[in-house]
């Protein structure tokens, strides 16, 4: 397409430690990004919840896809632990996917101690001030 831009969804093609979190976004891999993060697998996605209740199972599709691969999804749902919307909850149990809820921060310093021991470990991010 001449001339014309191409948004693609953000992804970072492989496992990386989080080094950083807050101000609204993530700092991985000798990189940034603003808004909530998906650690799969497959890489690091730009994932569209901006809070706890917008975890839906939907949002939860390419853990699901993935979940072979996935011994344990950490929900990291912000500055305030809250529990996972009922969708999702029955989405990931349907799958066969275990999951732990806790703040962002926690989720992230356990992904981070989780992926150093060569874990199957799965986190969803949400980005916090």
């Amino acid at each position: 397409m001449a001339g014309g831009l191409v948004i693609r969804d953000a992804h970072y093609p492989g496992r990386a430690p989080i080094d950083a979190y807050g101000n609204g976004g993530f700092r991985f891999a000798e990189m940034s990004h603003v808004g909530s993060i998906l650690c799969v697998p497959s890489g690091i996605y730009g994932w569209a919840p901006a809070y706890a209740g917008e975890v839906d199972a939907e949002a939860l599709a390419r853990v699901i896809a993935e979940r072979e691969e996935i011994d344990v999804l950490l929900l990291g749902v912000g500055a305030m632990p809250a529990p996972p919307r009922p969708d999702a909850v029955a989405a990931l149990r349907g799958a066969g996917v275990r999951f732990d809820t806790m703040t962002t921060g926690a989720a992230l310093r356990t992904f981070n101690v989780m992926i150093a021991e060569e874990r199957r470990v799965a986190a969803g991010l949400i980005a916090v001030d």
